[in-house]
C-alpha cells in the first residue's frame, strides 16, 4: 500500500512577492488580551495588503506598554526606541534625513499626551510626513495604572478612584493644531480599523489614529471609559471605512446612502460610504463640532474625522532635495569658502 504525500501549501504573497510572515516581528510579551497586539496585527496586514518592503519603514515609540509595540512588528525594518514623548523629534529629524523612507510611530496616551505633548504639538504644527499612532487606554500601564491626561471625566479606577480632570482630545488637537489626516478607531474593530491605517500609510502628510486600545490588566472594569464593553456600547461610526490602493482598479457600488471619495496624493482612493447624515471629512469646523458633540453624549466617535490633501508638508516647505542627505556629495552640503565670507560680512 502506497501512501502520497502532498507538497507544502505555498504561502501567499503580496504584489512584491513577500508573504505575511516578512511583515511580522518578535512574539508580544504584553498581556493576554491587550488592544496594542490588535493594532501591531493590523499594521501587519496593512503593509502586506499595500505590497510596501518593511525596509522602506522606520518605526520609532518612546517609553510605555505602546512603545514595546514596534518589536512585534514589521522586524525587517529601520527602528529606534527613544526616550519617554521624544518620540516626534526622533521621527523627525529621521525623516529629513531620509524622506524617501515611510515613518511610523506608535505611542501612547501618556507618551503623548503628557510627556510628550509638546514634542506632538511641534510635530503638529510643522506637518512631518509621519503616521503616528496613538495606542489609547487612558491609564499608565507601566506603572500600576494612574489615570492618563486622556482619561475622561467620571470614569473610574479598578480601586473605585474617580478621575475628575478633564482629558486631552488628541484628535480635537491634532485637527487644530495642523495635521492632515485625523481618525479615531477602536483596537476591536479590526476592518474599519485596517483601512484607515491603509488610508493613513498612503496620505502625504501627517496621519494621527487615535486607537482606543483598552488594558485588560488596569482599566478593563465597570466604570471605565476606555474598556472593551464602554467602546462596544458607545461607538458611532462616521462611516464605513474603505480603501482602494492607486495600483487596484477602483469599483464602488452605489447602495442606499451617499459615498464620498477622497483622493490621496498618491492617486489611491478613501472611500466613505454614510451610515447617518452628510459627513463631509474636509469640513475641518465640523470635523471639530462632531467630537465636541460627541463628547458631550458620552460617545465615541470613530472613522476618519479630517482629510486635508492640499497643505505643504514640512518636507515641502524646507524643499529638500529627493536624495537621502547623507548620500549627498561634500560639495552639494558644504558652502564654498566665498559663502562663509558673505556670511561674516553681513555680520560685521
Amino acid at each position: 500500500m502506497s501512501t502520497t504525500t502532498r507538497p507544502p501549501r505555498a504561502p501567499k504573497t503580496n504584489r512584491i512577492g513577500l508573504a505575511v510572515v516578512d511583515y511580522k516581528g518578535a512574539k508580544t510579551t504584553l498581556c493576554a488580551g491587550c488592544g496594542h497586539n490588535s493594532i501591531s496585527q493590523r499594521i501587519i496586514e496593512a503593509f502586506f495588503e499595500l505590497g510596501i518592503a518593511p525596509w522602506d519603514v522606520a518605526k520609532f515609540s518612546g517609553i510605555g506598554c505602546s512603545s514595546k509595540a514596534p518589536a512585534y512588528f514589521l522586524g525587517l525594518s529601520h527602528g529606534f526606541n527613544g526616550v519617554h514623548g521624544r518620540a516626534p523629534a526622533l521621527a523627525t529629524g529621521a525623516i529629513l534625513a531620509n524622506h524617501k523612507l515611510i515613518g511610523l510611530v506608535t505611542s501612547g496616551d501618556g507618551d503623548t499626551a503628557s510627556i510628550g505633548l509638546g514634542q506632538y504639538m511641534h510635530m503638529l504644527r510643522r506637518n512631518v510626513p509621519l503616521v503616528y499612532i496613538i495606542e489609547n487606554n487612558g491609564v499608565y500601564g507601566l506603572t500600576k495604572g494612574q489615570f492618563s491626561a486622556t482619561a475622561d471625566i467620571g470614569s473610574k479606577l479598578k480601586n473605585g478612584t474617580v478621575n475628575d480632570l478633564p482629558p486631552i482630545d488628541c484628535c480635537l488637537v491634532a485637527i487644530e493644531t495642523g495635521a492632515t489626516f485625523v481618525a479615531r478607531s477602536f483596537s476591536g474593530d479590526k476592518n474599519q480599523l485596517k483601512a484607515v491605517l491603509e488610508a493613513a500609510i498612503a496620505h502625504r502628510g501627517l496621519a494621527v489614529i487615535d486607537v482606543i486600545s483598552p488594558c485588560t490588566t488596569f482599566n478593563d472594569h465597570e466604570g471605565s471609559t476606555k474598556s472593551y464593553a464602554y467602546v462596544k456600547q458607545h461607538d458611532e461610526p462616521l462611516h464605513e471605512v474603505g480603501f482602494v490602493p492607486a495600483f487596484e482598479e477602483i469599483e464602488i457600488e452605489m447602495e442606499e446612502g451617499s459615498v464620498r471619495e477622497v483622493e490621496m496624493h498618491d492617486g489611491s482612493k478613501l472611500v466613505l460610504r454614510k451610515l447617518d447624515g452628510d459627513y463631509d471629512p474636509t469640513n475641518k469646523l465640523e470635523a471639530i463640532r462632531t467630537l465636541h458633540e460627541a463628547a458631550g453624549k458620552g460617545e465615541v466617535v470613530t472613522g476618519v474625522l479630517y482629510v486635508n490633501e492640499h497643505a505643504p508638508t514640512l518636507t515641502d516647505l524646507l524643499h529638500l532635495v529627493d536624495e537621502p542627505l547623507a548620500t549627498l556629495p561634500e560639495a552639494k552640503v558644504r558652502p564654498p569658502k566665498e559663502a562663509l565670507e558673505a556670511v561674516i560680512e553681513e555680520l560685521r
